[in-house]
Order: structure tokens, then sequence, then C-alpha cells
């Protein structure tokens, strides 16, 4: 039968997923820690070897041999300084002390905490060699004291929480570009709060959906974009604006990406409005746009849900960058591309009635193209030389942004509701009459 302090180190490495050697380690931290402030002597180095089977320990002191000489030189270095210190001569104490310091950056420094000469080493051990580690068991006297066994207690406190974070840290750096599912917590200014299960991520602002409602309670599934470990503790970063959450719920629900059947070559996000993912398959029976739209809508409906309704567009890719640039560009119809390889820039020619629905609201549909492909592209009415610029285009679609007009507009709106009420007044004042 197991004894009861075994149970104990099981059911903690149970309850905090820690490893059963951290948990010994920090007995024996604890152990050595008490042992010193009841039984230690000046200059041991004081470890401890702990059976969890029986609970039984052995205490030693450790100590390193290093050559007479090194252990000389400390001897006399200490006897100048206790002189000096003695005497109080302040300006030969520094200097004294700079050329030890100077002297012991170029060899190694004695120190009889954790260093033996090789003499004292041979006392103990007759064949002892330099550098070798030589263990000296040591008795204890007795039980601990209270102030022994408080400071154990500290120790194992807070060494258990040292190794938590630590399992903590390793756990979610190694799932870092993972898709998690999380509960949002709490505001915190500007800062979300989420709650992955064991462990309480950050959503920065930069990484939030600007249309999506974080209400605390509601769940979502987040990427984990970085963990790092902190003085607080690890710090886990997640993203809902990320573009690799398209990469995650894509294999998640379309087999054929899973299994890598249809591979996602490139994505471009602008998260809450719309994505364009360009896929590819070498299978020729296998469509690839039509896998990850699924019968009816049914699979590509999941990503959108998952995304609060964000557009997805699918499209296929093609190492031709004229054919590629094309693609990128639907639901246009293309009349032209001409590339220049060699500064990647591609003019685009469509007909006047493809021309806004190639450049898309706000220059958007065409923004997504040149961040897929990774080209500039500039579109012209087919038959003109003239290119049409993205940022004029967007504003003849949606309206320029004039602070004057909309003030302007503001004041007249204003103007006639107030005269719409003071008509209102006279009515009802007739009315009462």
């Amino acid at each position: 039968m197991a004894s009861p302090i075994y149970q104990a180190i099981k059911q903690i490495c149970d309850e905090k997923n820690i490893k059963p050697e951290s948990v010994i380690e920090t007995i024996e931290a604890a152990l050595a820690a008490a042992y010193r402030k009841d039984f230690g002597a000046k200059n041991q180095n004081i470890k401890v070897e702990f059976n969890p089977e029986t609970g039984d320990f052995r205490v030693f002191d450790i100590k390193t041999v290093a050559p007479d000489e090194l252990a000389e030189k400390y001897e006399e270095e200490k006897k100048e300084r206790e002189r000096i210190a003695k005497e109080g001569i302040i300006g030969e104490r520094r200097g004294k002390e700079e050329k030890i310091e100077k002297e012991g950056e170029e060899e190694m420094k004695f120190n009889p905490k954790i260093h033996i000469s090789l003499s004292g080493a041979k006392v103990i051990k007759s064949d002892a060699e330099l550098d070798e580690v030589i263990k000296t068991e040591l008795e204890v006297p007795g039980a601990f004291g209270r102030m022994a066994a408080q400071t154990a207690k500290q120790v194992i406190i807070q060494k258990l929480r040292e190794a938590e974070r630590d399992t903590l840290y390793q756990e979610f750096k190694e799932k870092e570009g993972e898709l998690l599912p999380g509960i949002v917590q709490r505001w915190e200014g500007k800062l979300i709060l989420v709650d992955l299960g064991r462990v309480t991520a950050l959503l920065p602002p930069e990484e939030q959906i600007e249309r999506e409602k974080y209400i605390p309670g509601s769940r979502f599934k987040f990427y984990v974009k970085e963990a790092a470990m902190t003085t607080k503790g690890p710090q886990v970063i997640v993203s809902r604006s990320h573009p690799e959450i398209l990469r995650k719920l894509f294999t998640s629900e379309i087999p054929e990406v899973a299994g890598g059947v249809v591979q996602i070559k490139a994505i471009a996000r602008e998260a809450g409005s719309r994505s364009k993912v360009a896929v590819y398959t070498e299978d020729e029976n296998i469509d690839p746009i039509g896998s990850c739209i699924g019968q009816r809508g049914a699979r590509i409906q999941i990503i959108i849900g998952e995304l609060g309704g964000e557009k997805v567009d699918i499209i296929g890719w093609d190492e031709d960058p004229a054919k590629l640039i094309s693609n990128a560009l639907s639901p246009a119809k293309i009349s032209g591309v001409e590339t220049q390889e060699g500064e990647k820039i591609a003019f685009v020619s469509v007909k006047p009635d493809q021309l806004s629905l190639a450049i898309g609201r706000g220059g958007q549909n065409v923004r997504l193209a040149v961040k897929l492909t990774g080209w500039k592209i500039n579109i012209k009415e087919a038959g003109k030389d003239e290119v049409v610029e993205i940022e004029e285009a967007a504003e003849e679609k949606n309206g320029p942004e004039v602070p004057e007009k909309v003030e302007a507009e503001k004041e007249a709106a204003g103007a006639e509701e107030e005269k719409s009420n003071e008509k209102k007044e006279e009515l009802k004042k007739e009315g009462e009459k």
C-alpha cells in the first residue's frame, strides 16, 4: 500500500497537472530549507534526497573539488579583506576589491559553500580528483521546529506555484497556432479576458472583430497567437481577426482539406467583413471549390457562422499569375490581364458594367485580391488606357467623406426636424380650441 505522502503527491499532480518529478523536487527543496534553518552550518551546500514511497529522506553536503591554489588564494584574500575592514582603510579597501574582482574575471573563484580543496577532499576520499563531486551525508539530529516547518511550507507553496506556471506555459506554447473554444469573462477597458479552461487569455483590441459583440458568457473559437512567460505567470494572447483562423476552420470542417487532398494556398482577410481563400488540388477528379462550399453551401455556411457572418470567397489557385489575378477579382468578370513579371504589377481591363464589381465597396475586392496574390493590381475599362484610381473609385461608389458636407447635412436635418415639431405644436393647439 502506498504511503500517505505518495498519495498526496499523486493528488497534487492530478489536480494541478504537474509532473511527479517537479513535486518531489519541491519537497526536497523544502526539506533542505528546513534543515538549513534548524541544523545547518555556514558554508554547507545542502541537498536532500527524498523517497516518496517511504517518506524517508537523506541530507548531503555537496562540494566540487577545486585546486589547492584557489583555496589558498581565497584564504589570503579573506584575511586581507578582514584586515582592511578592521583598520578602516577605505581607499586601500576599494583598490584591493577592484583588483580581486579583475583577477576573478580571468580565473575561477573559490567559493567555500560549493567548493572543497583537493587536499581537503582527499581526507574524505583518498582517491578524490579535481572537478569531482563529493557528497558528505549529514545527520538529522531531531525533528524540525515550528519555524523550520513554516519555512518548508512557504517553499512548497512557492515551488508548486512556479511548477504549475511552467506547466501551463509549456502547454499553451505548444498550442500556439491552434483554434481553441473559449468563454468571454469580462472587459477590462478595451481588453477582453477569455476563459480557455486552465488559463485566462487576453484578447487585445487589435485582435478583436469590430462588429462582434463580446458579451460575458458568450462562446467563440479563438486563435492562440502567442504564449509568453511574465513575472505574473504565463500570458496567452488570442485572436479573432487572425487570417489563420480560416485555415483552421477549413481544416476542421472540410475533410478534403484535413486530408491534404485540397490545399489552401493563400488567405486574405478583412476580419468581420470579407475574406478570400485560394484553394488547389492535384487530383483532377476533385473540384476544390465545390469541396469547400459543400452540398447547398452547407460546409461554407458553418465557417461563415463561426465568423459571425463574415463573407468568404473561395477561388481557384493557378500558377499562371494572369489567371490567378482574374480568379482573385471574382465575382467580377475580367476582360484581360497584362502582367509585368519583374515588378509584379498587373493591368486588368474590365467592361464598364464590371468596373464597380471588380473594385468592390470601398476598394475592398481589389484590396483583398492584392493581398491574396501579392501583385499590385491596376484596373481600367476595356478599350481605354486610363487606369482607375482605386481610392477615387471607392469614393464615387460610396460618396466622398467631406466633413463640411456632413455637418451641413446634419444642420439641414436638424432644421427640418425643428420645423416639423413646430407644425405639430400648432396642430395640437388648433385641436384643443
